[in-house]
């Protein structure tokens, strides 16, 4: 059996950055740090049994096989688990091991229930579960963030008790779209500590 090259085996270690969305077609050299990690995985690499080898090969061609929309939908689901804080992921493991317990029948019916949901609502569930379930609520306000808003956002929103996603919910309901963004700066420029007076003063305008 042909021992994989160097030049697979380097590509087979950025498989975690290009699941990270760090993309490995990018046109900039490679960061000092980041050729220093992947010589330190390829060293490793090549500790590891040929047969491993091509095992850990046969996925990385599965992956190049799938439609670029499947490998984008799955960077996404990958960044949003690492967005997620430890508690979350805790919880998601909980509900995970639930799930596999419930009879087939049920785990179906919870399937399909999930699949009615429209595409925005079942990305909602990727912010984690306090977020995902208060986002249909959420979303008039925070569906769509310029690119360069929803870092601060995402991180403002999880700094968010139920309370102020309750405010932001009914503030949602009265504010006009072309006055949503407006009001979205406004609540970031709030210290995090006065975010939520801020908002009950909103509502009670």
């Amino acid at each position: 059996m042909t021992r994989p090259s160097d030049a697979s085996t380097r590509r087979l270690w950025l498989l975690p950055l290009l699941l990270a969305g760090l993309g490995a077609g990018s046109a900039q050299p490679m960061a000092a740090s980041m050729q220093a990690t992947v010589d330190t995985h390829l060293r490793a690499w090549q500790a590891i049994p040929t047969g491993q080898q091509h095992a850990l090969q046969t996925r990385l061609q599965a992956w190049d096989a799938l439609p670029l929309g499947q490998r984008d939908d799955q960077r996404s689901r990958y960044q949003a688990w690492l967005a997620l804080q430890e508690t979350e992921r805790a919880r998601l493991r909980q509900s995970a091991r639930e799930f596999a317990l419930l009879p087939a029948t049920e785990q179906t019916r919870l399937r399909v229930v999930f699949e009615h949901q429209d595409a925005m609502q079942q990305q909602g569930w990727r912010l984690g579960p306090a977020l995902g379930a208060d986002w249909p609520r959420l979303q008039p306000l925070f569906a769509f963030v310029p690119p360069g808003q929803r870092a601060d956002v995402l991180i403002a929103l999880k700094q968010t008790d139920p309370a102020q996603r309750d405010d932001l919910a009914a503030l949602a309901q009265r504010i006009p779209p072309q006055s949503r963004d407006g009001f979205r700066r406004e609540w970031l420029k709030q210290p995090a500590t006065q975010r939520a007076a801020w908002l009950q003063h909103r509502r009670n305008q």
